[in-house]
């Protein structure tokens, strides 16, 4: 018996319910249009399950033994190895133990019909459901359809890759079982984590990096101490070291990873932390002229190039691969879709205007949750320089600040801030040392409000913070 197809009609209808989709709706909402959601998996996306919050559950038991051996009278306390199963049970719980019924009654209750099951474009404006039960959907969008289907690992093309059962950030941060070696194959931030998280929780790491060092979008000195501190608490850290295989007999046992050159290492598990692709290899992107499984490229309204319907926002268009300004991104699309929706066109198109993603350009800000942490917004000196800017970029040792020596014995870091010379204003800021995730809003804001050396003079830091770096920093621009 054939299966009656539903249609109904929206004025939005998005394609992925992550955290940027669950935002496009929301805004969409709040300006009064009518919504629909569409997810084939957990409501809540990746983020909330295999990555951002899971992974921070596994760091931060890391982070604060990690801190607390750098303080007089508490570093006796906390030698002892950590308790990975308690570890785990804490992560299990932030992440709602893999079921997403709180994120469900959320969207119920402001308004977003939520249609479970595999989505796809039928053409423009029109979404095809095929839902889990054999369910059908037609849904009709009167202004947008918004893709927010994120991304997905990549693995390499590797002899013996496939049957070897590798890791990626899924398996890293859901895992329940400590490896005795972890091989972590990429340098970048979920390398960078996963190696700093795993080892404090008991597995001897190995890094293989292909570049030549860590954290390559930050500046060089960031990776640089990051690398020696995993090395000195143990960790093989390798940078210009390119895999040509892997070897795991029947998928079980230990698995070899072979380097180029004929040299070779074993563990027991291996991660791949070697890039992301878009999520849109199956959405139907044919139907409307597009080529399935590429990036999505939009305008600063987040709009689809050459569409006046299509939006594409977050990862899918490979602006700024990070939740937070996925969810900035929907921000900003969900009020110009709003806008447009009431007639608004063209749109206020100014840099820093309501419609326009501005930061994915000028201001993107990402915290790295290793040890030591770091941070950084804006533009690193190189960046700036190759971008015709006329720089210069003042260091300070994060040791010499006050609050420093109190938060950690032996506080160890390096504070960056890069300025425009011709308009005397920041371009970018880079921080690494122990806590210091905490100081990267004060440095967005300096970055998106472009402002002044000179007023940023009677920003006063309490003393004694980490914050006084900041006055470090205007003291070693003016000197």
């Amino acid at each position: 018996m054939t299966r009656a197809v539903e249609e109904s009609t929206y004025d939005v209808v998005v394609l992925g319910a992550g955290p940027v989709g669950e935002n496009v709706a929301d805004r969409v909402r709040a300006a009064g249009l009518t919504a629909a959601i569409v997810e084939s998996e957990l409501i809540g996306g990746e983020c909330s399950y295999w990555a951002c919050m899971p992974s921070k559950a596994l760091l931060r038991p890391a982070l604060a033994r990690s801190d607390a051996r750098k303080v007089a009278g508490l570093r006796e306390s906390v030698y002892g190895p950590l308790d990975a199963m308690e570890v785990f049970t804490h992560r299990d719980t932030v992440v709602g133990h893999w079921k997403d019924d709180g994120q469900v009654d959320w969207l119920e209750s402001i308004g977003v019909r939520l249609f479970r099951g595999h989505g796809r474009l039928a053409g423009p404006r029109r979404v095809a459901v095929a839902g889990p039960e054999g369910d059908e959907h037609v849904l009709t969008a009167r202004h947008a359809v918004a893709v927010c289907t994120g991304s997905r690992a990549v693995l390499p093309e590797l002899p013996g890759l496939p049957g070897a059962r590798p890791w990626t950030s899924r398996e890293a941060t859901s895992s329940d079982r400590v490896p005795g070696r972890l091989i972590v194959v990429g340098g970048g931030v979920v390398g960078v984590e996963m190696a700093t998280a795993w080892q404090a929780l008991g597995a001897k790491v190995t890094l293989l990096v292909r570049g030549g060092g860590l954290l390559p979008r930050m500046e060089p000195f960031v990776g640089e101490r990051v690398a020696a501190a995993l090395t000195a608490r143990g960790a093989d850290v390798r940078t210009g070291t390119r895999v040509t295989a892997v070897v795991r007999d029947g998928g079980t046992g230990p698995v070899t990873v072979v380097l180029e050159g004929g040299d070779h290492v074993e563990g027991d598990e291996v991660l791949f932390a070697t890039g992301r692709a878009p999520r849109t290899e199956d959405l139907g992107l044919e139907t409307v002229g597009r080529e399935p499984g590429a990036w999505l490229d939009v305008d600063d309204s987040l709009r689809v190039t050459g569409s006046d319907w299509l939006y594409a926002v977050g990862d899918v268009n490979h602006r700024a691969l990070m939740t937070h300004q996925g969810k900035y991104q929907a921000r900003i699309a969900g009020a110009a879709i709003a806008a447009r929706a009431k007639g608004a066109e063209p749109l206020d198109g100014g840099r820093w205007g309501p419609h326009t993603a501005t930061a994915d350009h000028a201001a993107v800000p990402q915290v790295v949750f290793c040890d030591p942490e770091a941070a950084a917004v804006g533009l690193t000196l190189a960046e700036a320089e190759r971008a015709g800017h006329r720089v210069r970029a003042v260091d300070v040792d994060m040791g010499q600040v006050a609050g420093a020596g109190l938060y950690a014995q032996g506080y160890r870091g390096q504070a960056r801030m890069v300025v425009d010379l011709d308009r005397e204003v920041v371009l970018g800021a880079s921080f690494v040392g122990p806590g210091i995730g905490e100081l990267l809003h004060s440095a967005t804001v300096a970055v998106v409000g472009e402002v002044p050396i000179a007023r940023l003079w009677h920003a006063v830091p309490s003393y004694p913070t980490l914050s006084e770096a900041w006055l470090r920093l205007l003291e070693a621009y003016r000197d």
